[in-house]
């Protein structure tokens, strides 16, 4: 199952973040939690891994919305974006929330689902 869609980017990684925290910001989205992947590795298990950043991105308006319908679905929030560098390039992945339509086998988050993937599609092609 493809979950999510990518960019690679010429922007530094420390570019790469702020661009992306602000093309959010214009659709509507803050940044809730920001995970480094890279500091987490290095203190917990003492490894290298390469710089990688997990956003937490919500809409409120929409997280509202979606968690009146189904109070459940605070499992499958907030959206999130990775930032990483491979190959000595930044790439940005952004979960596709369709994917929360099929998880949860219900057509009526169709409409939402879709909404959602346009502002976060927008904020992918403004990077």
């Amino acid at each position: 199952m493809k979950y999510g869609f990518s960019k690679t980017v010429d922007l530094s990684f420390e570019e790469t973040i702020e661009k992306v925290t602000g093309e959010l910001k214009k659709e509507g989205f803050g940044v809730l939690t920001t995970i480094d992947v890279k500091e987490t590795m290095k203190i917990k298990l003492d490894v290298d891994f390469p710089k990688y950043k997990i956003l937490g991105a919500c809409n409120p308006a929409l997280a509202h919305k979606a968690l009146q319908a189904d109070d459940q679905l605070g499992l499958l929030l907030p959206c999130n974006i990775i930032v990483y560098e491979k190959n000595n390039k930044v790439n940005v992945s952004i979960f596709d929330p369709n994917v929360i339509v099929k998880i949860t086998e219900d057509e009526n988050m169709k409409e939402m689902a879709l909404s959602v993937t346009e502002k976060l599609g927008r904020v992918l092609n403004a990077i």
